[in-house]
């Protein structure tokens, strides 16, 4: 299993909702950061990604924009 799994998202995310969606079917903990709720979440994903872009999804020292696009490896990331 993964260590740590962030999520940085925002409530009208679709692709957000997806992933949140998949890792709780998948029993996957995660811990979401709303990026609406806090204006250090938006700048923390401009530091890791360079951009503005949710979900911003970081698994141990990987860091993934967008669910959908990167689904396979994400997905080999949470095996257990």
């Amino acid at each position: 299993m993964t260590e740590s799994l962030k999520i940085y998202t925002i409530p009208t995310c679709s692709d957000c909702h997806h992933a949140k969606r998949y890792f709780k079917e998948q029993e996957v903990p995660y811990t979401e950061y709303d990026c609406t709720q806090n204006p250090e979440y938006p700048e923390e994903v401009r530091r890791l990604t360079g951009k503005q872009i949710v979900p911003t999804i970081v698994i141990g020292d990987k860091v993934f924009i967008g669910f959908a696009d990167n689904f396979q490896e994400i997905r080999e990331l949470i095996k257990y």
